[in-house]
């Protein structure tokens, strides 16, 4: 089941003085991530709040790994679109085909957006595809 008020939950785990700091640290990262990320100001209030000042380098280096921390890398961010396959045939137990999938196809049919794979050659206009590039 979805968690409607995440920060509801979260609050009372926080402010619980049983807690070690590092289960606190835990417990925002997981609303960070279910979150997508959270303004400067919210992050400011819990990591204030819950009195883990000299702990918060845990949470705010995790945008080096591109976690989106702070909501302004969320925006940055791109959804990749994922292709139709309503009609491929599937065994029953592996309905699910993984992003990865999409986005190798589309590597090998030259598809993807330079934008956001700027590191993936483009073929050159001559390629056939007869041959690896």
């Amino acid at each position: 089941e979805k968690v409607k008020d995440s920060m509801r939950v979260l609050l009372p785990v926080l402010l619980n003085k049983s807690y070690d700091s590092y289960d606190k640290i835990r417990a925002i990262l997981l609303y960070i991530f279910s979150t997508n990320g959270t303004t400067q100001e919210n992050l400011d209030k819990l990591i204030q709040n819950v009195h883990i000042e000299s702990d918060s380098d845990m949470i705010r280096n995790w945008k080096y790994l591109d976690v989106p921390v702070i909501s302004s890398f969320v925006a940055q961010q791109h959804k990749y679109v994922r292709r139709d396959r309503s009609k491929e045939e599937t065994f029953q137990l592996s309905r699910w085909t993984p992003v990865i999938k999409d986005v190798m196809e589309d590597a090998i049919e030259n598809k993807l957006d330079s934008k956001d794979w700027p590191y993936c050659s483009r073929c050159p206009p001559t390629w056939n595809g007869s041959g690896a590039v």
